[in-house]
């Protein structure tokens, strides 16, 4: 392609302001600025700055490779998560997405204004829960929108028809929306594809694979919503895969890697609930007690939710009276982290054996890409879906606590049954042989002549021609 026609585009990056689709978004713009294309990414200051400090699987010298605005926004309450609240829903984080959804529009507007006058083509690739950018996307004579799906492609399927015949014919159950998430956000959901129906969307850039999700794909083309768009499977968005591979370097290697190094191959648990999801102190207290009496190594990423602004004062963790205790009796076995872990390098590390994990697509990607089976222990929104999808769909996970009982404490018996079950049983042996067959079909799609590269080639031609 001539780069020309790539130097007159400008690839205008607008992420939801939750780490996860900061996450997906960051990546698939180093991935575009890698092909020659110029990448803006607007949003509000904190978020700009936890994209860049929580990027891992890049050198972070590349991040000079993309153009960062800052999107401000008014003050808004920033309240720690709470572990005693009904739902496990991170409700705390409202009051910043509102505040991001209804003041973001204008900065906006103004940088697509400015872009304008100066480039051919403005692409705006924007999370699907910011429909707003679509919309100023569409006031530019030369602008278009893209949304990133940042969820699993299946479940636009369960939300636009829980009783679909691909559903029943593989026996997976979609929860409604409204019991997986605060009713706030429900709401804040429908407002948002409110304003959405209104602008006109080119295409969708999904963060999956044929390999994953091909029957799903072809579903979701069918329906209404989705006719005269383009659909551009891209995923994993995962650095450390393909012909592309980066390897990390400008940081010092953290020590989590170093211990890795020293454990046999396929013997590590990797223990992780994500940045919105955290547990009761009496579920921390079992867990622990399942791992320990697993006699399994592990690695525990034990952290609080994220609050709004995760650069504001926190007090003492709630864990540290536990913690000392714990890690002496584990001591050789085990390693707990309470901050910001490389999950893409424990995860691709050959010593990983099993992500314990929440179920956010974004982890699901990447644990399914270095060929890791998921112990599946979904908390909200679209993780009981995805929990579905690994142990039913694609059987490659197993169920720790189905969502249905996650107001209730799950025993360290049944969390150390999975735990062995994964690890040393047959059954689980043969979850991490289809975890392994699944990991080398997702590096295939991301390489030369996979479907992903090609879906990957099609967008940036599309967007340049």
């Amino acid at each position: 392609m001539a780069v020309d026609a790539l130097e007159s585009v400008a690839v205008v990056a607008v992420p939801f302001p939750a780490q996860g689709h900061l996450n997906q978004l960051l990546h698939l713009s180093l991935l575009l600025a890698s092909r020659g294309l110029a990448v803006h990414y607007a949003a509000p200051p904190p978020h700009v700055r936890q994209a860049r400090e929580r990027l891992h699987g890049w050198d972070p010298r590349a991040l000079g490779s993309i153009e960062f605005h800052d999107l401000d926004v008014p003050a808004y309450d920033s309240p720690a998560p709470d572990p005693a609240a009904a739902s496990p829903f991170p409700n705390h984080l409202m009051p910043m997405f509102e505040a991001f959804a209804s003041a973001a529009r204008a900065p906006l507007s103004a940088l697509l204004g400015r872009l304008s006058t100066t480039y051919r083509r403005v692409a705006v690739v924007f999370d699907r829960l910011n429909a707003f950018a679509a919309t100023e996307a569409a006031r530019l004579g030369n602008g278009e929108a893209f949304g990133l799906q940042c969820v699993a492609m299946s479940y636009n399927i369960g939300w636009l028809d829980p009783g679909h015949r691909l559903l029943r014919d593989y026996g997976l159950q979609f929860l409604p929306v409204d019991a997986c998430m605060s009713r706030e956000f429900v709401d804040f959901i429908v407002r948002m594809e409110q304003d959405e129906q209104g602008a006109a969307i080119a295409g969708v850039v999904m963060n999956t694979c044929r390999a994953l999700e091909g029957e799903f794909i072809d579903v979701v083309a069918a329906q209404p919503q989705f006719q005269g768009q383009r659909l551009f499977g891209v995923g994993p968005l995962n650095p450390l895969l393909g012909a592309d591979a980066r390897t990390p370097g400008g940081r010092a290697r953290h020590e989590c890697l170093e211990w890795l190094d020293e454990q046999p191959p396929a013997s590590v648990l990797y223990v992780s609930f994500g940045t919105t999801s955290y547990l009761h102190a009496e579920q921390v207290a079992e867990l622990a007690a399942a791992l320990k009496g697993s006699k399994q190594r592990f690695i525990w990423v034990l952290r609080d939710a994220d609050s709004a602004n995760i650069f504001a004062e926190s007090g003492e963790s709630r864990h540290a009276k536990f913690l000392p205790e714990f890690t002496k009796e584990t001591e050789g076995a085990g390693l707990v982290i309470t901050e910001w872990a490389p999950q893409l390098e424990i995860l691709a590390h050959g010593a990983t054996a099993a992500f314990m994990s929440h179920c956010g697509w974004n982890s699901t990607m990447e644990s399914l890409s270095h060929g890791k089976p998921v112990l599946a222990w979904p908390m909200h929104s679209d993780q009981p879906w995805d929990s579905e999808l690994l142990c039913k769909y694609l059987k490659a996970g197993l169920l720790v606590r189905p969502w249905e009982k996650h107001g209730e404490i799950v025993p360290a018996e049944a969390i150390q049954k999975v735990i062995e079950e994964a690890m040393l049983s047959d059954s689980g042996m043969a979850v991490r042989q289809r975890a392994k067959e699944l990991g080398e079909a997702l590096r295939a799609s991301v390489a030369d002549g996979g479907n992903s590269r090609k879906d990957l080639d099609n967008f940036i031609a599309y967007i340049a021609r």
